[in-house]
């Protein structure tokens, strides 16, 4: 499955068209590389997503099969290693 489908059905983006363009930027990655949306994703790679305000990182622990994803199983898709918020003040410091 396409990275950008699955952090959408996953729920980790609300929308694929956002996948994709955080793709284009350079903002994910899968075990270490940056990729495009368009990258498949098997189970065990390990996806980081990093953000002005947010850094994220998980590790696929299942591919759904079908194009829709219940809310429950949308969580069971992925297990979260790192999940930290940056804080903005730093971030304007920095400009």
């Amino acid at each position: 499955m396409r990275i950008d489908q699955f952090l959408k059905l996953s729920r980790v983006v609300k929308r694929r068209a956002l996948a994709k363009e955080m793709c284009d930027k350079g903002m994910v990655r899968v075990n270490g590389k940056t990729v495009k949306a368009g990258k498949e994703l098997s189970v065990g790679d390990v996806v980081e997503i990093d953000t002005l305000t947010r850094y994220f990182k998980f590790k696929v622990l299942e591919i759904p099969q079908g194009k829709n994803v219940s809310k429950k199983k949308a969580k069971e898709l992925i297990q979260v290693i790192e999940d930290k918020k940056k804080d903005v003040r730093e971030i304007i410091d920095l400009i």
